[in-house]
């Protein structure tokens, strides 16, 4: 049964779900089929993009013109300077925005949108180096490009195979894995990402050091031979759910909520305890200048919901706490 057949059958049924599953399917197979001739040119198009001094410019229209915007979009985000020319606009003055050490990555699935086509001759006189993305390796597009990169499918997955849907697809992820490669050629940081990304949540977290989180002084204290109702009141008092137990500048250890439940449950009578027998020994600690991100993740490891925070000469100068990680677990 071939893919037509599959489709009018699926269509019979009515069943939307079928339809859905046959349609990623579908897109599943080109892009399997796209990775297994993906050959040395990607390599090449990378090392153009690295060797250039301006910018990539992408161009395309139609639906590929909607997916090139998205690859700029990534390109200029991950490090690569790039932004999208759309080609009707560009014979109306936006041609202006291309430099002769720009790049350009142009997009088309046949090969001979005329739009795009019409730029070739401005590109050429340029002398700007041309990176294509296309479906047809034998198109117009493909000759006059110094590099190629095959996005083709066999077929679409609108039922006509008409509709680009599989194409933009395969379009779209070989955008991503020219930005990824080029990120790793560019060793680019996540503290790179969040110089491009400061308003949002994620650039937030990755720009922010533990010390511009953590709770400072006052902490909430006391020494290993405090009482059990002294511990108690640090605990009430200090309003973070624990005490440091310090001797000195010297951090012992630490006392959570869960900690002093669990002496409750071991002794009948707590009034005698001290707080050197309740505590637990050896907290982690954590350094005040790391990121956020790198502190959330050793929480998540540690599965603890607190961390001691110390300043480059070993002082405790801060609580960091993250609420429902695992607000249960002790911070040791």
């Amino acid at each position: 049964m071939n893919m037509s057949d599959t489709y009018m059958n699926v269509a019979a049924t009515c069943d939307s779900l079928q339809i859905a599953q046959q349609t990623l399917d579908t897109e599943i197979e080109a892009l399997r089929a796209m990775r297994a001739r993906l050959d040395g040119r990607i390599s090449q198009a990378v090392d153009l993009v690295l060797e250039m001094r301006g910018r990539v410019v992408v161009v395309g229209m139609g639906k590929s013109g909607i997916i090139g915007q998205k690859i700029a979009a990534t390109l200029a985000s991950t490090g690569t300077p790039a932004f999208f020319v759309h080609p009707g606009e560009a014979f109306h003055g936006d041609l202006g925005m291309i430099k002769p050490i720009d790049v350009a990555l142009l997009i088309s699935n046949s090969g001979e949108t005329e739009e795009v086509l019409r730029i070739l001759p401005f590109l050429q006189y340029q002398q700007n180096k041309i990176v294509a993305m296309t479906g047809k390796m034998d198109s117009t597009l493909a000759t006059h490009a110094d590099v190629v990169l095959d996005v083709g499918v066999e077929r679409e997955a609108c039922k006509n195979n008409l509709a680009p849907t599989s194409s933009t697809t395969n379009t779209l992820a070989m955008g991503d894995a020219l930005a990824v490669a080029l990120t790793v050629k560019r060793n680019f940081q996540p503290e790179d990402f969040a110089r491009f990304h400061p308003g949002g949540s994620l650039g937030r977290r990755l720009l922010t050091r533990v010390r511009d989180a953590m709770n400072k002084e006052p902490l909430p204290v006391c020494a290993p031979h405090s009482s059990f109702r002294e511990v108690v009141n640090a605990i009430t008092y200090g309003r973070l759910g624990l005490a440091l137990v310090m001797e000195g500048e010297s951090l012992r250890g630490i006392i959570t909520d869960g900690d002093v439940r669990r002496a409750f449950d071991a002794q009948d009578d707590v009034k005698h305890l001290q707080a050197m027998q309740i505590m637990s020994g050896n907290p982690l600690t954590i350094a005040a200048d790391m990121r956020f991100a790198e502190a959330e993740a050793y929480m998540r490891e540690k599965q603890v919901s607190a961390l001691v925070v110390q300043d480059a000469q070993g002082k405790t100068v801060g609580v960091l706490q993250i609420y429902g990680l695992n607000t249960d677990a002790p911070a040791v």
